[in-house]
């Protein structure tokens, strides 16, 4: 018969434990993320970081006190641009339908 000490079955409730919740945080990744990285928008930007393009908390943060920005923010994905942020533009993300692009920018704006 297997002996489990008190201090054994701790660790092995603790590992079940981690298990799940690594499973579950697996499952439960943000969908605007993945939508951002299968949409290509993560080779510019980051979520919290400078790279070629600004941060995403940066445009929530520049964004946060413009009337309209959920409009405007929405058609710059779609359309791209260039000079807001610097001389690199922006290049347009037609393959996003108005919905995606939509939830993108609340996405965004909810960062700040």
């Amino acid at each position: 018969m297997l002996s489990i000490k008190p201090s054994s079955a701790h660790f092995l409730a603790s590992l079940a434990m981690w298990s799940v919740c690594g499973a579950a945080s697996a499952q439960n990744e943000n969908p605007m993320l993945s939508l951002a990285q299968s949409r290509n928008c993560m080779s510019c930007h980051s979520v919290s970081r400078v790279s070629m393009g600004p941060s995403f908390r940066n445009v929530a943060a520049k964004y946060a006190d413009v009337e309209g920005a959920h409009a405007q923010l929405a058609r710059k994905i779609v359309e791209g641009g260039v000079g807001v942020w610097g001389p690199v533009p922006m290049p347009a993300n037609t393959q996003l339908t108005p919905a995606q692009a939509n939830a993108l920018a609340d996405w965004i704006l909810s960062l700040k």
